[in-house]
This record gives C-alpha cells, sequence and structure tokens, in this order.
C-alpha cells in the first residue's frame, strides 16, 4: 500500500476518532450535566479557542507547507522548524499572559471554568502537529491521540457523576488535550534537530503565517463565534443544543479534513517541484470521490436525525433534530471547499483568494447571526452557518475557475444527489414507521447505506468511471488467471 494511503488511513482513523470518542460519552454527558452545564462547557472553551488561534496564528497550515518544502533537505529543515518553532514560542507566551489577564479581570462569571479551560491555551505552546504533518509522519499522532483519547473516556464515565461534576468534565478534556500536544516532544529529535536561528531567520516567518492567521480567524467567526454569539444572545442551554447537534455534524468532517491534511504536504511538494499533470490528476480524483462520500453522508445524517437525538441524547435533546437536518446542508459544500483549499489555494500560496472566501463567510455569518439568534434561537445560529459555507464555497469556486475546470468538476459529482435523495426517502420512510429505537437507527443506517452504494455505484459504472472500469478490468484479469 502507498506511503499516501497510508497516511490518509491513518489520518482518517485520528480525525474519526477525534468525533466518536465524544459521541461515546455524549449519551452519558448529556444526561449527567444537561443542555445547560453543557453550554458553560462550549461557551468558556470557545472564548479559551480562540486565544489558541491566536498563539497558533496561522502555522497549522504554513508549518506544513514550509515543513513539507524542506523535508528533503535536512539541514534546511533543521533550520526551518527552529525559526518557525521560535517565532511561536513568542506569541504562544504573549496570548498565555494575555489569558490570564481575561480570567483574572475580566471574567464575571464561571471563572473556575475560565481557568481549566486555560489549560487549552498553554498546550498550544508546545503544539507541533504541523511538523510532523508536514514530513507525513501520520502514524506518531495517531497512535499517541488514540491512547490519550481512550483513557479520557474511561476517566469521564469513572469520576463524572452529577450536575456538580462539570468541573472534572472540563478538567479532564483540557488535560487530555495538553498531554496529547506535549508527548510528541520526546520522538523530535529522530527527525529535525534545534539549531539556534537568527532573528531575521525568525522574523521572516511572520508575514506569510499572518496571512493565513487572518483566514483562521474569519473561519472562527463562523465556527467558534457562533457559540459565543448564542450564549450572549440566547442562553447557555441553546448553546448546549447547538453543541451537541454540531457534533453529529462534524462525523462526515473527519473523513473530509483527513484527506485534505494528508494532501496538503503532498501537494506542495508537487507543486513546488513544478508536477503540475499529477496535481490535476489527483484533484480530479479526489473531488469525484470525496463528493461522492460527503453527498453519502449529508443526506445520511440528515434522514436519521429524528430517530438519532432521542436515543442518544435524550428527550432534553429533541430540538437538535431540525437543527442537525438543517446543519447536514453544509456538509457537500464544506467538502468541495476543502479540495479547492488543501490541494490548490494553500499549496500554490493562493492565500489571498482563501481570505476572501472566509471572510466572505464570516461576514454572511456575523449578520445572520444578529438577525436571527434573537428570533430563532439555535436555528437562526444554524442557518447562518449554511449560508457561511455555502458562500465560502462559491467565492472560492469563482476564483479558480480560470485555473480549475470547476465546472467539469460539478458534472462530475452533482448526480450524487439523486441517489443520495432517494436514500433519504426511504429512511424517512423507516423512521415514521418503526420509531425511535436503536433498532431503527441500525436498520435506517444498513438499508440507507446499501442504497446509496448500489444507485451509486450503477452511476459510476453507467458514465464508465475511469477507477471503477480500471479496477473492475483488474478483478476479471484476477479471474482469468486463477482459471
Amino acid at each position: 500500500m502507498s506511503k499516501l494511503k497510508m497516511n490518509f488511513i491513518y489520518q482518517s482513523a485520528y480525525e474519526l476518532l477525534i468525533i466518536l470518542l465524544p459521541l461515546v460519552t455524549s449519551p452519558y454527558i448529556s444526561r449527567v450535566l444537561g443542555a445547560e452545564k453543557i453550554g458553560i462547557y462550549s461557551y468558556t472553551y470557545s472564548i479559551a479557542n480562540y486565544f489558541v488561534l491566536f498563539a497558533m496564528l496561522g502555522i497549522k497550515n504554513y508549518g506544513n507547507r514550509m515543513i513539507a518544502k524542506s523535508r528533503d533537505n535536512r539541514e534546511d529543515l533543521n533550520r526551518t522548524f527552529s525559526s518557525i518553532f521560535c517565532l511561536h514560542a513568542l506569541i504562544s507566551v504573549f496570548v498565555i499572559f494575555a489569558y490570564i489577564f481575561y480570567a483574572l479581570f475580566i471574567v464575571k462569571e464561571n471563572r473556575l471554568y475560565v481557568f481549566i479551560q486555560g489549560t487549552y491555551v498553554l498546550g498550544a505552546l508546545f503544539d507541533i502537529n504541523w511538523f510532523y504533518f508536514g514530513i507525513e509522519k501520520f502514524k506518531l499522532t495517531v497512535t499517541r491521540n488514540t491512547i490519550i483519547k481512550i483513557l479520557t473516556v474511561v476517566l469521564i464515565f469513572t469520576f463524572v457523576k452529577s450536575k456538580n461534576d462539570l468541573w472534572i468534565y472540563v478538567t479532564i478534556m483540557a488535560l487530555g488535550s495538553f498531554i496529547s500536544q506535549s508527548i510528541v516532544w520526546f520522538f523530535l529529535r529522530r527527525y529535525v534537530s534545534f539549531v539556534k536561528p537568527t532573528w531575521k531567520e525568525v522574523e521572516i516567518h511572520l508575514k506569510p503565517m499572518a496571512v493565513l492567521f487572518i483566514p483562521a480567524i474569519a473561519v472562527s467567526l463562523y465556527k467558534v463565534m457562533d457559540k459565543i454569539m448564542l450564549g450572549s444572545l440566547a442562553t447557555k442551554t441553546q448553546v448546549g443544543f447547538y453543541e451537541n447537534s454540531e457534533k453529529i455534524i462534524n462525523i462526515p468532517m473527519t473523513i473530509i479534513t483527513a484527506f485534505g491534511t494528508v494532501m496538503l504536504p503532498r501537494m506542495s511538494n508537487m507543486i513546488a517541484k513544478g508536477d503540475n499533470k499529477e496535481t490535476q490528476k489527483y484533484i480530479k480524483i479526489s473531488m469525484k470521490y470525496i463528493m461522492f462520500i460527503a453527498f453519502a453522508l449529508g443526506f445520511g445524517i440528515a434522514s436519521i436525525s429524528h430517530e438519532f437525538v432521542p436515543v442518544f441524547f435524550g428527550d432534553e435533546f429533541l430540538v437538535c433534530g431540525p437543527l442537525i437536518t438543517v446543519l447536514a446542508i453544509t456538509v457537500p459544500f464544506i467538502a468541495f471547499a476543502n479540495i479547492i483549499r488543501t490541494q490548490y489555494l494553500i499549496p500554490s500560496c493562493e492565500d489571498k483568494i482563501y481570505i476572501v472566501s472566509v471572510f466572505t463567510g464570516a461576514i454572511v455569518n456575523v449578520i445572520i447571526n444578529l438577525l436571527l439568534i434573537s428570533r430563532l434561537q439555535a436555528m437562526g445560529t444554524v442557518i447562518g452557518t449554511v449560508f457561511a459555507e455555502i458562500s465560502v464555497c462559491v467565492v472560492q469556486a469563482f476564483y479558480v475557475r480560470k485555473k480549475l475546470p470547476i465546472v467539469s468538476y460539478i458534472r462530475s459529482f452533482i448526480l450524487f444527489t439523486i441517489p443520495g435523495g432517494i436514500m433519504y426517502l426511504v429512511v424517512r420512510m423507516i423512521g415514521n414507521y418503526m420509531g425511535a429505537s436503536i433498532l431503527t437507527l441500525i436498520v435506517e443506517v444498513v438499508v440507507g447505506g446499501v442504497t446509496y452504494l448500489l444507485l451509486g455505484a450503477l452511476y459510476l459504472l453507467i458514465t464508465k468511471d475511469e477507477i471503477i472500469m480500471s479496477t473492475t478490468k483488474k478483478i476479471k484479469k484476477r479471474m482469468l488467471l486463477q482459471r
């Protein structure tokens, strides 16, 4: 199996773990803590996450890209890592002090939780995942996170027993993240050596990192600010409803995000070598098959949401059913934009297009939130998120339409809406007939999945998809050889 495929499997496992393990605990936590306590956790975490964003200052994508470009030369790799990390450390220390000031002098309620959430900000100082992603060492991060995440789940079930244990839950989550970020330092010397950089070598990274930081802030306006605005304009309980709804929608994002993370260093390396033919080939293949998965997951999650919510979260969270259904609209749009961003814009250093797109999404999101949250509560936030993701996708497609065959891409996957729509109708018929239960969910997932796969495979065969036809020929050839 190729290194790229293995990296995709490792990163998919890592991203899936991040989402699935909280889902294992969510039915328990939702019933023990309730919507209001979950809302408090989500609200304080969202604020801490803003400080983390400033501490990271665009380093996730920039560091990944620069390490990928210099990884073939050990001396260049040493100097690149050392200079980027020194800048990151300086910024992180400043942000840590800023967070301490915020917790001591600005916070008026839930101060204990705010202080505990500060562990995330401290952890940002030690976060060098961008280095391992740049050298494509995904197995290390997956192994580390698997162990730590499983321990986190065990601790939650062991120590969180009532609404009064929110501080324990926050502590377990924050410390798990901190340990995960810190432990990779023990393996660093195998791959890179620290050298003392000059100030000029450090300072040169500030501007390009800041350029990638701008879209990170813009994205946070509709990824993180949603919860802060909802908590300020509505109630913490509404934040709890939105938090649990978002957890479900994040499931399909794991595969999409994993694929983008794996492809970014590979595409950066190919573009740096001027290998345009291979670049176009990878984007074309990625577009069709990631969109095939995106439509399946988007329609699938929307179709089971009404039965899923009472089974997993309890009757207190019934409001989440419609929220999840509407949020599912974002899945194919996020997938499309993610492919454009991670496989073309960032590797090609087309950062301005990326910035314009996410700022457009942020502005759309904030305006809709201000107009709708007071009237529609959490649903107002959901509608804002949907329009934000659509606008990001449209803007990115518009700016790259002359460099990439966008219309051709859309034609290759738009008909996936047909098997998706049929699957949705079939699953809803099952749900309406059987009612909400674990058995219903199992039947819905199996029948819905088989329906989509059969119809999708039929479409790919009828259109004589290159990879499907190639695979079919290989199977026929092996069968003939066995005879």
